[in-house]
């Protein structure tokens, strides 16, 4: 049955159009680009998760700023003023935002730019995080590397993190970081080879101190991986070929490590709301897409467990005026009230949670008894 399923799915995925009924009556819907990556294992995802009925006991909300100041070529007063917008303003949202279920105010984890920094701007967002409400983690762009480049720029940075401004953390004597391929392109998973360059990437970070990669979903880019929907182990590729992530093994309660490097993936689906033609659904907050309470109903569905928690990864570009005037300016606020509703609706108990504090309740999850 299965067998039969898995083809008619790849069937699907390989067409840019699909046939569905509206109304009784026949319609041929377009789907999005690069669906013959994603949506066979999409279905599969959906009918698992339809055939096995879920009530999750607890709900952690982590989200993930690929935080860019220096942007789209801006000048560094404008990166500065970028900076003091969010210093001025997210301490009052996280303040008049419901605590959750331990009392904890929300949190927010900054995936700065290794090649955009700058003491300057990382000194503002260090107040951030000194007041309880944030953390910085690594975030990286690059183009054509080599593994010793890589090796030099992640250590430097992280020693400038740690020793400049007090960031990042300790675990068993060394560094540890969360990560964010700029560009989407984490093991040279482009398929022109662009934007990264470096297969073998996941074996790299493993060994310089990531504790989990953040990037995923990336769709519609080409660099979206198979593996939707799950916390995940994936391991470096024989030879070094590129997208190691592209398959894995599901972390479960007790099952320890199984790989390499421990992918955090975030809501990945298809909406329909309000509209006809469906819209993907990665967990993005955007200037023109913010949250709204069919959207966090949504990311409840789809988000990835392990045992009794669920665990929604969320993402912005925040640094951007088109987002964070519009997320600074209410759709924060809204976020936090409508995930705290949408909880207690399902009797769930809700957790704000760094990037790093996810990944801590998902390492006591998986830790072996």
């Amino acid at each position: 049955m299965l067998d039969t399923l898995n083809g008619l799915f790849l069937l699907i995925a390989h067409s840019p159009l699909v046939a569905i009924a509206l109304k009784g009556k026949p319609y041929l819907m377009k789907l999005p680009r690069h669906a013959e990556i994603w949506l066979a294992p999409y279905l599969r995802d959906r009918l698992r998760k339809s055939m096995q009925p879920r009530k999750p006991k607890r709900a952690w909300v982590a989200i993930t700023d690929h935080y860019e100041p220096l942007g789209r070529g801006v000048s560094i007063e404008t990166a500065l003023g970028r900076v003091a917008q969010w210093r001025e303003k997210w301490p009052r949202i996280a303040d008049d935002a419901p605590r959750d279920s331990a009392g904890q105010h929300p949190q927010y984890s900054f995936f700065y730019p290794q090649e955009e920094y700058r003491r300057d701007l990382l000194d503002g967002i260090a107040e951030i995080v000194r007041l309880g409400i944030g953390d910085v983690e690594v975030h990286l762009h690059h183009d054509h590397e080599l593994s010793d480049s890589f090796i030099r720029k992640v250590t430097d940075y992280c020693r400038r993190l740690t020793c400049d401004h007090g960031l990042l953390r300790q675990q068993d004597g060394r560094t540890v970081f969360g990560f964010i391929h700029g560009n989407w392109a984490l093991d040279n998973s482009r398929p022109d080879g662009k934007r990264c360059g470096l297969s073998g990437e996941i074996a790299l970070l493993r060994d310089l101190g990531c504790y989990a990669d953040f990037t995923m979903p990336s769709a519609p880019s080409a660099t979206q991986g198979r593996v939707l929907n799950q916390i995940y182990w994936c391991t470096s590729n024989p030879g070094n070929r590129p997208k190691s992530f592209d398959r894995g093994i599901e972390a479960t309660v007790g099952g320890g490590r199984r790989g390499d490097l421990l992918m955090i993936t975030g809501p990945f689906g298809l909406r329909f709301s309000e509209r006809l033609m469906p819209r993907l659904e990665t967990g993005e907050l955007a200037g023109n897409d913010l949250p709204t309470p069919s959207r966090v109903r949504r990311w409840f569905d789809l988000a990835p467990s392990i045992g009794e928690d669920i665990f929604l990864k969320l993402y912005t570009h925040g640094a951007m005026e088109g987002n964070f005037g519009p997320l600074l300016g209410g759709g924060l606020s809204s976020l936090f009230a409508q995930l705290a509703e949408e909880a207690d609706r399902r009797g769930t108990e809700i957790h704000w949670a760094t990037a790093y504090e996810m990944y801590r309740a998902i390492a006591d999850l998986i830790r072996p008894t």
